[in-house]
């Protein structure tokens, strides 16, 4: 699992992430997740990556639990478990992609 917390005064626009991961050859997508969300433990036969453009969530990997901010970003390795929880009262946005080697 990689992280890279977001440095800037400002979040990047979810234009700005989109361009950042199809500039690394992803595809994203936008995904939202209503306040208080809950996703249990699962896994994935890829890698995933995921940056946050609004609100926070709460990632579970293996018992590890780390809160993401806006432009925060998590790389999962494939078949890695892990679980996520909205964070606050608000919805939270992400660009999600998909890494297949």
């Amino acid at each position: 699992m990689i992280i890279t917390r977001w440095a800037g005064q400002n979040p990047p626009t979810p234009t700005q992430l989109k361009m950042l991961l199809a500039a690394e050859g992803l595809e994203p997508e936008l995904e939202t997740l209503a306040a208080h969300s809950v996703i249990r433990d699962h896994k994935h036969p890829f890698d995933e990556v995921r940056i946050i453009a609004e609100g926070m969530l709460i990632m579970d990997i293996n018992g590890n639990q780390l809160l993401l901010r806006p432009g925060d970003r998590i790389s999962i390795p494939a078949n890695t478990r892990h679980s996520k929880t909205v964070h606050g009262g608000v919805p939270c946005l992400s660009l999600l992609a998909r890494r297949i080697f």
